[in-house]
């Protein structure tokens, strides 16, 4: 054995082997076995098509020449089906073109027969690695695409799910949006998505408040102002609108607007030129509109406190974002990504939450959503003494109170395959930890899972142990 091999521990694989010789297959199935990996064997490539279908191997070793589906046949196959684990074919001397052949067809290596043990092991250990590294870049590349996009906007909800992808078709039009949803939902967060997914994203992104500007100066600072246009203009201005130009603006609240504003809002829209208060001549503004409200439109309409014909004009689509309650597989990510901003700015090394402090995280119906959930995170960062948050740093109302009951979801949720799916699982892994004593592997073993996706999982649904 060489030092080569010693070299660095080999994470434990499920191996597939393919080979039709029966005294191959078993020497090198006890090899790999006492090297910690699990192995399934198969004599030709449609057997080992069918094993490979249950058993979803992170390697394959199989053989070029075979009876019944040789290693090319095997190898087009697998890649045909989706199959991503790295394959090394294995080969006789004088079928090295065979091997050549396959590495251009999407084998990672092959190792030519007969192969002792340390030249084995360090092929799997230099597939391994590749695989990982392969991995990582897929990562990389997946955060700059979604995560770095989408990077303020966490969730794996199908209802968030829809609404990203939503997003993505939305951005590169002009359509008008608006975005419906209870306060602190992050409606203001997709809005600069949009604005920054879109042609305009070089152009100004406006944001206004609708409800937080006085009556009294609603018209100036929507449509700007001419010098001695009223007591105290005493230079020109522009408004909001005009400001907007060659960008998006973004009305947030928009159902407080009053209704006179609708009316010479609307006329803005139509014409997309503004006037300003004080002169005779309109000035055109061409921008993105994007509304928000955290009222139903269409009930303030039927109620006469918003114009229709501008209702048509504010929301040709229309994104509902759900309230946090409704779904809770999101919980999990958003504690993840909230801590890793809030450590940061605050200097404090939180790395995460103990078990029990995320079921209760979990359970809480917040009333606030997701702004509820960073104030809470926030107090429990300052508060908490070691590298996660515990239980007791959260306030009493997420430790004793404001549940949702046990059992079925809210009304929303309860026929949600995907959001049941989620509590189901986190409940069968958090047994299968109970039954094996916290050891992972046996736990991977009873739900069926690598350890890997084991690993994963646990982190997501907060079921560390405490420190």
């Amino acid at each position: 054995m060489t030092d080569g091999v010693n070299d660095g521990a080999m994470d434990p694989m499920r191996i597939l082997l393919v080979d039709d010789d029966a005294g191959l297959r078993r020497s090198t199935s006890l090899l790999l076995s006492d090297e910690g990996h699990q192995v399934e064997v198969a004599t030709h490539g449609k057997e080992g098509l069918e094993v490979a279908e249950g058993f979803r191997p992170e390697l394959i070793l199989v053989d070029v020449r075979m009876p019944v589906m040789g290693g090319m046949a095997f190898l087009e196959a697998y890649r045909g089906s989706g199959g991503e684990a790295p394959v090394i074919v294995t080969t006789a001397y004088g079928s090295m073109e065979l091997a050549v052949k396959a590495m251009k067809r999407g084998a990672y290596d092959y190792l030519p027969k007969p192969f002792g043990r340390d030249e084995l092991i360090l092929t799997l250990r230099k597939a391994q690695e590749r695989e990982r590294l392969r991995r990582e870049i897929h990562r990389l590349r997946a955060r700059v695409s979604s995560g770095d996009r989408f990077g303020e906007i966490v969730g794996r909800s199908p209802a968030m799910v829809r609404i990203l992808d939503m997003v993505g078709k939305l951005a590169p039009h002009p359509t008008a949006v608006l975005l419906s949803g209870p306060t602190g939902t992050g409606k203001e967060i997709l809005a600069r998505l949009l604005h920054r997914e879109s042609p305009q994203r070089d152009g100004p992104f406006v944001a206004v408040n609708c409800g937080a500007i006085p009556g009294t100066l609603l018209e100036s600072e929507f449509f700007g102002y001419a010098r001695g246009a009223f007591s105290g203009a005493d230079r020109d201005r522009e408004g909001l609108l005009e400001a907007a130009h060659g960008g998006t603006l973004f009305l947030d609240e928009v159902a407080e607007l009053p209704g006179e504003l609708q009316v010479k809002l609307l006329r803005a829209l139509q014409e997309r030129e503004v006037r300003r208060l004080g002169e005779t001549h309109s000035r055109p503004t061409e921008f993105r509109l994007l509304s928000a409200s955290n009222r139903p439109l269409p009930q303030e309409v039927e109620a006469g406190r918003f114009r229709e014909d501008l209702y048509f004009r504010v929301a040709v689509v229309t994104l509902e974002i759900p309230p946090l309650k409704d779904r809770p597989e999101d919980i999990p990510p958003l504690v993840e990504h909230i801590l890793t901003g809030l450590s940061a700015r605050l200097a404090q090394p939180v790395e995460g939450v103990t078990g029990d402090a995320m079921d209760r995280l979990v359970r809480h119906d917040w009333p606030g959503n997701v702004r509820e959930l960073e104030n809470v995170l926030e107090r429990a960062v300052i508060l908490a003494e070691g590298h996660r948050i515990r239980l007791e740093d959260l306030p009493p109302e997420i430790r004793e109170g404001r549940d949702l009951p046990p059992g079925p979801l809210p009304v929303d949720g309860e026929l949600s395959v995907k959001i049941q799916s989620a509590r189901l699982e986190r409940e069968l892994i958090k047994r299968a930890l109970e039954r094996t004593g916290g050891h992972r592997g046996r736990a991977a073993q009873l739900l069926e899972l690598s350890d890997r996706a084991l690993r994963y999982k646990i982190r997501d649904y907060g079921l560390e142990p405490p420190e």
